[in-house]
């Protein structure tokens, strides 16, 4: 019914950046709150950064002054700007989302497939 699908991984040196992408499509009648975990190798997934509705967001502390969420609700895409990437950002990037797609319906919960982000040395 809803599909998340996240774009802008890579290979980047460190003190480098990206920006990734997601866009939501489907049934989609409201989405709530978005935002983007990502999961190391050997690590449990962590919440990177989220991003509500009415534009309130909030950090992990490891990555405040670095990165920046945002989202376009009119093309139910939410972005992360990555600077000054550090090889321990190295991780697969989920995209999350809670989506209503009926008016009876509540939120329900959305991933992405995951796109790598390689931070070397």
């Amino acid at each position: 019914q809803v599909q998340l699908v996240e774009f802008g991984g890579g290979l980047v040196q460190a003190g480098g950046s990206l920006r990734l992408s997601c866009v939501a499509s489907g049934r989609i009648l409201r989405i709530n709150a978005m935002g983007w975990y990502r999961q190391a190798p050997g690590k449990q997934r962590e919440l990177v950064a989220v991003i509500t509705s009415g534009g309130t967001t909030t950090y992990t502390d490891s990555v405040k002054g670095r990165f920046t969420i945002s989202r376009d609700n009119a093309k139910n895409t939410v972005y992360l700007q990555m600077n000054s990437l550090r090889p321990e950002d190295t991780a697969v990037y989920y995209c999350n989302a809670g989506v209503q797609t009926a008016i009876l319906s509540g939120f329900r919960d959305y991933w992405g497939q995951g796109t790598q982000v390689t931070v070397s040395s």
